[in-house]
């Protein structure tokens, strides 16, 4: 599995109340929720995503609660794979839940910069910046997980089982 495209990036300990603010949860529906996705730490984020661009941050990506709304909001937003230095753990298992790919590597999230075209390989955990032609090296999610995301999360890859 392949992911390409650009880079919005952010800092350290972006929480899920800036991911998506605390005034939106009471909806769940995917659509309105990408709407408000990242608006209080960049406003422009939702009028800059497109289908397949790829988020960078740095330590602690996504602490704080633990609502499933922040991942979804990502996810739902176009973003194809978070790249981060670390992850809270609740927001990485909440992500891995709903089939949003993320991958955990301080050198790519340190040296790639916004703007930059980027390309993920989920198999060998390769991650390429296409604009300064650097590559890192991210641990492959095991094929298990693999699938979870490829089929859209852990309730669609269980429900295929059955």
């Amino acid at each position: 599995m392949i992911a390409q495209g650009f880079v919005h990036k952010y800092g350290d300990n972006v929480d899920t109340d800036v991911i998506i603010p605390a005034r939106y949860l009471n909806t769940s529906k995917h659509e309105e929720l990408a709407a408000h996705c990242m608006e209080d730490i960049d406003t422009e984020f939702v009028n800059k995503v497109k289908q397949g661009d790829i988020m960078v941050a740095g330590k602690n990506f996504g602490c704080g609660s633990s609502r499933e709304h922040a991942p979804i909001a990502i996810k739902a937003s176009g973003i194809s794979c978070v790249i981060a230095s670390t992850f809270a753990r609740i927001f990485y298992r909440n992500a891995i839940n709903i089939g949003l790919a993320i991958l955990e590597c301080d050198e790519a999230a340190s040296a790639i910069e916004a703007g930059h075209e980027v390309k993920v390989d989920f198999d060998t955990g390769v991650i390429t910046d296409l604009t300064t032609g650097a590559t890192y090296q991210a641990q492959p999610f095991p094929p298990f997980i693999q699938n979870i995301i490829e089929k859209g999360g852990l309730l669609s890859s269980i429900s295929e089982r059955l």
